[in-house]
């Protein structure tokens, strides 16, 4: 592994050298070596590999996390994530997609609040690209309705607060009945069983449950 990712930083020609590395971690998924894996990611990290070269590199790593087995996913996940931190703003794009990848694997496992830390991660505030107020509202009710699932109305409502300052803005009829339920779940976890009753109605009175193809409750 040394030697070829030695051999891959050598290589002049740009277009090359992302193909080169590109073979190396195709091997690198295909036997499902962590140690490998996080050579790999070490090197792309160093100042060997130019940045837009990890850049495109880490992006198709964080792409491809799913073909790992779901133990070594989470390891390799993990690692990398803490090894990109001290230059986190320089590979925002890719953390996203990795702490995506995660969310979804802690959640098919039913990992309700690993899964909503995982996305609670991800910063929605960025300067440093454009993030759009149907992405964060999406993300807010989506980490408060897996906190849900643990029946953790504190920090469900932390995040169904910060939706707050956005759902009034939205166009998006899925995401603000989404918005309506968790509020009124959460009222309900926190024993406010009137004010809860009476979103419960609210939310009753409406007729569509499906928009498109994206189920509301």
């Amino acid at each position: 592994m040394e030697s070829a990712l030695a051999n891959a930083s050598e290589i002049i020609d740009q277009r090359q050298k992302i193909e080169q590395y590109k073979h190396i971690l195709s091997t690198v998924f295909s036997s499902n070596d962590i140690v490998q894996a996080k050579k790999f990611i070490d090197h792309m990290l160093s100042d060997d590999v130019p940045l837009v070269v990890s850049r495109q590199l880490l992006q198709t790593f964080a792409q491809e996390l799913g073909r790992l087995e779901p133990e070594a996913q989470k390891e390799i996940a993990h690692y990398t994530l803490a090894q990109i931190q001290p230059r986190v703003v320089s590979f925002e794009e890719q953390v996203l997609i990795i702490r995506e990848k995660l969310a979804e694997l802690y959640e098919s496992e039913q990992q309700w609040s690993k899964a909503a830390q995982m996305l609670s991660g991800i910063d929605l505030d960025s300067g440093m690209r454009v993030i759009d107020d149907t992405f964060r509202l999406s993300k807010c009710v989506q980490i408060a309705r897996l906190y849900l699932e643990d029946d953790d109305s504190v920090n469900a409502e932390a995040f169904i607060n910060k939706a707050s300052f956005l759902v009034s803005n939205s166009q998006h009829e899925v995401l603000i009945l989404q918005y309506k339920v968790c509020y009124a779940r959460i009222l309900d976890l926190k024993r406010k069983f009137l004010e809860a009753a009476l979103r419960y109605y609210d939310i009753s009175q409406i007729e569509k449950r499906q928009i498109g193809d994206e189920y509301v409750i």
